[in-house]
């Protein structure tokens, strides 16, 4: 078993085994008040692994079939939603090694044939999570040389989304207001 570990500026352990569930959480608990009350069907896109041996019904060696695009899609009001999630530390940026170039082309192509692409990031450590347009985000990348995306771009052409109780990160109803759907 791999475990991802790191020693801090402080010489604490930091372990990045689970870095980005706080959000996987919550929007899975969002995707399934939506589907509940049948407002969406979306869903988490399960990462495609190529099974190699399997010991008493239990998967003991697996590898990546192919990469994975993005983490969710589905369908609400007859529209594509497609989107990646993703959590940063920062308090300043988005680094955009934190997504694959596989993923940032699956959000260029949804884009292009008419499916609302997007990403949901989590700024952790000042509590705010925005919608970032499939098409804002592939102007950044084309336009700016960074390698991170600055939060005042998030603030400019992103989207904010309030934390509420249920459902925890009711994206839609800022999909909504963007798109009029």
């Amino acid at each position: 078993m791999h475990f991802k570990f790191k020693i801090n500026e402080n010489n604490e352990i930091v372990n990045y085994q689970n870095r980005g569930m706080e959000l996987e959480h919550e929007i899975n608990d969002t995707n399934s008040y939506y589907r509940d009350n049948q407002i969406a069907l979306i869903y988490k896109r399960p990462t495609p692994i190529k099974v190699v041996k399997c010991v008493n019904k239990k998967i003991t060696e697996a590898y990546f079939e192919e990469e994975s695009t993005t983490d969710y899609y589905g369908l609400c009001k007859g529209k594509y939603i497609d989107f990646e999630a993703k959590e940063t530390t920062s308090k300043t940026s988005f680094p955009l090694a934190n997504l694959k170039e596989n993923q940032i082309e699956h959000i260029k192509n949804v884009t292009q044939n008419g499916g609302y692409s997007f990403l949901i990031v989590s700024f952790t450590d000042i509590e705010k999570y925005f919608i970032l347009l499939g098409k804002d985000l592939i102007e950044f990348i084309n336009q700016d040389a960074r390698k991170s995306i600055p939060l005042n771009y998030f603030l400019e052409k992103g989207f904010e989304i309030k934390r509420g109780l249920i459902p925890p990160l009711d994206y839609l109803e800022v999909l909504e207001k963007i798109f009029k759907f």
